[in-house]
Parts: C-alpha cells; structure tokens; sequence
C-alpha cells in the first residue's frame, strides 16, 4: 500500500507563493502524480499531473502559466510550485498516484491519495 503526504500548506496573501511537497512511503518511480484540489461545496478537480519520468506535465487551464509540477523520484517526492496565488485557489490540495501512470486529469485516473492540505489565499 502506497501512502501519501502532503506538506506546504498555509495561509498567504494574493500574488504569493507557496510550494507543496508530496512524500511517498516508497518508490514513486513508475506512478504518475497529480495534484488536485477541492473547495468547500465543490467537487474535486484537476490541478496537474506530471509522469512517471518528470518528461511530460499537463496543467488545468486557471493554474497554467502559475502553477509548476516537479518530482524528485530519488527522494520519492512531488512537488506543486504555486506562484501568483489567488483567492480562489483556496481549496484543500491533495496529491495522487496512478499505478498505470494514465496521468488523466479525472479522480479515478488515481488509486492512491493523500490526505490533503489546506491552502487559503487571503485578499
């Protein structure tokens, strides 16, 4: 069973930064990650993916250009750089790992999840 936890929440003010980190009970090496988040009353939506190799990355359209994916598969760890934060990014972030490394932007695309980490953009 592979376990996720997220780090790097917090409260920040618009046009902040902040970095989550994503750390693996073991090998992440051949998982796609993603990230995504949920706001109160909304369902959970895609935030980024990134495969197995780190070569290829896909953004949801209101973070790209804002937001970067990057793992470390030496320190079984993914990251989400959030640059330019805006009040609605306020959501609970989650990572995910999918174990056919589909790297899709749909919630079932992922069979393993952490459990979450808040972020609020004050403004």
């Amino acid at each position: 069973q592979l376990q996720l936890v997220e780090s790097g929440g917090g409260v920040v003010q618009t046009g902040g930064s902040l970095r989550l980190s994503c750390a693996a009970s073991r090998t992440l090496s051949t998982y796609a990650m993603g990230w995504f988040r949920q706001a109160p009353g909304k369902e959970r939506e895609f935030v980024a993916a990134i495969s197995w190799s780190g070569s290829t990355t896909d953004y949801a359209d209101p973070v790209k250009g804002r937001f970067t994916i990057s793992r470390d598969n030496a320190k079984n760890t993914d990251y989400l750089q959030m640059n330019s934060l805006k009040p609605e990014d306020t959501a609970v972030y989650y990572c995910a790992a999918s174990t056919i490394a589909t790297m899709g932007p749909s919630v079932s695309d992922y069979d393993y999840w952490g459990q979450g980490t808040q972020v609020t953009v004050s403004s």
